[in-house]
């Protein structure tokens, strides 16, 4: 529900923005109304008196703007008309579903009350929530390298992962750093990250690949994407990169618009995940 309404509230702001336009474009424009005639493959334009009239005025070839002021004068008035309806029923609409929806039988409840039962619906937030509690299987390669803490307080391998760990933490974004996943012939790979992108509930890897202008490294890290390729992850669907070389430096700003397009992110969209 709360996708509903936030689609519904982006529709009146655009519906008020348009209106607001229509109403500055609304005149003056000419007298009478545009009929349009087809026939042997000619296109005719009347002006006429009144909407509907079968007769008119025919409009010369030489006059097509009146034609043309005609039909917007036209489309101008039942904009106005029918937009100004659409507005009325939304901002109704939201009124009614802000207050009386079935997610908020659940949500209105108190925390003792939420403890004792399971929603019928999960939502987004719930669901979010469930998928960041769940236990997971972590990496283990190198305890010792963990030693860069992050603003969750978990240990990290690198500054730059911290830094990304961070940025995604500050998104309110649920992840996983270094989560298990298990590839088509049975051997098990850790991410750098794990996200969720709660609207569509998918998991999406993050990579960070921090030595580029190493050869070895560049030649391993090639071999992970196409590991990563066989089994159904690809860069751009469900697999995103950050990278830096000794020239490179990582792009903060650029990851965090990453992050917030590809996963429609607002800042703290999913509130209570900062654990």
């Amino acid at each position: 529900m709360k996708d509903i309404l936030e689609l519904m509230n982006k529709r009146v702001a655009t519906l008020k923005k348009a209106i607001e336009k229509a109403k500055r474009d609304s005149g003056p424009y000419p007298e009478g109304h545009l009929r349009i005639s087809f026939g042997n493959n000619r296109v005719r334009y009347f002006r006429t008196t009144l909407l509907g009239d079968n007769t008119g005025e025919y409009i010369k070839r030489s006059d097509t703007s009146l034609a043309a002021q005609l039909a917007r004068k036209d489309y101008n008035r039942q904009f106005i008309e029918e937009a100004g309806k659409e507005l009325a029923r939304l901002e109704q609409d939201i009124a009614w579903f802000s207050k009386h929806n079935a997610d908020l039988a659940y949500l209105e409840m108190s925390n003792h009350r939420k403890e004792l039962v399971s929603p019928y619906i999960t939502t987004d937030e719930l669901y979010a929530k469930a998928w960041q509690n769940r236990a997971v299987k972590t990496g283990s390669y190198m305890p010792e390298k963990l030693v860069y803490e992050t603003k969750r307080g978990e240990m990290v391998r690198s500054k730059s992962e911290a830094i990304i760990a961070n940025i995604i933490y500050d998104l309110g974004i649920p992840y996983f750093y270094e989560k298990s996943i298990t590839f088509k012939n049975g051997s098990m790979r850790f991410p750098d990250f794990t996200l969720l992108h709660v609207k569509k509930r998918k998991e999406i890897y993050l990579e960070h690949f921090g030595l580029l202008d190493d050869e070895s490294y560049l030649y391993k890290n090639l071999q992970k994407l196409d590991e990563y390729r066989e089994n159904g992850i690809y860069p751009g669907k469900n697999l995103l990169f950050t990278y830096e070389t000794s020239e490179t430096p990582l792009d903060i700003r650029g990851i965090k618009e990453m992050l917030k397009t590809v996963l429609n992110y607002k800042f703290n969209d999913i509130c209570g995940l900062k654990m």
